[in-house]
């Protein structure tokens, strides 16, 4: 396995971050970093009216990820073990440049332009791929309140939207894995090979599309 210190999942609502980032947490005894959806006062209100309360959604998320950011890498241990997180802190950018019009995202911008330069890279992300119908699936199955009207036309736009930013990554080694068909909760067997995948990634984009009927 790499010299890896900072590791993130990153994926669509519904594609398993967390999961993969609790399993990889607990097998390689790694601090884990979690993204937290629940403290966002506005994100229920977000999910009835988008256009009306994306700013307060999008600003809260943003300061609060960059408190979080903040308050986990500046413990005395920074580094002295494996960090996994379940998001990545550039993600913002894409739920901005989605939800807020023209003169909200410029001051947005503004923001986020300088905090940016004070967040930690990651040694490897992790871009979890699936299509929209087992999105949809995997976000009904968990019912969240806040996430029962999101439709398929919006797991879609946010699907290609991630697409478009990690296609353009290259702040550090992307492994896109194509999450489709695996279930890495109930198969152990399909962590195994995926976790292989993880310790064996090389530097810059590597993919990993998996052949399950070999398994």
């Amino acid at each position: 396995m790499r010299d890896y210190q900072f590791i993130v999942i990153e994926g669509v609502i519904g594609v398993g971050k967390t999961s993969l980032a609790l399993l990889l947490a607990k097998r390689l005894k790694a601090k884990l970093v979690l993204e937290r959806h629940e403290e966002n006062p506005f994100l229920v209100d977000f999910y009835k009216d988008p256009k009306r309360y994306a700013f307060q959604t999008e600003m809260f998320f943003l300061l609060s990820r960059y408190k979080q950011q903040l308050d986990e890498f500046s413990q005395p241990d920074l580094f002295e073990q494996l960090i996994i997180a379940d998001y990545h802190f550039l993600k913002n950018r894409i739920f901005a440049h989605l939800t807020l019009e023209e003169r909200e995202y410029n001051l947005y911008d503004r923001v986020i332009s300088a905090l940016e330069p004070t967040i930690v890279t990651p040694d490897l992300v992790v871009y979890l791929q699936s299509n929209v119908e087992r999105l949809m699936q995997n976000i009904r199955q968990r019912d969240r309140e806040y996430e029962r009207n999101i439709q398929p036309k919006y797991i879609q736009i946010l699907t290609d939207a991630y697409n478009y930013f990690f296609a353009r990554y290259t702040a550090s080694p992307l492994l896109i894995v194509n999450s489709t068909k695996l279930d890495f909760v109930q198969h152990p067997r399909q962590f195994e090979v995926l976790l292989e995948q993880i310790q064996q990634a090389p530097e810059g984009v590597s993919r990993f599309d998996p052949d399950l009927d070999s398994e």
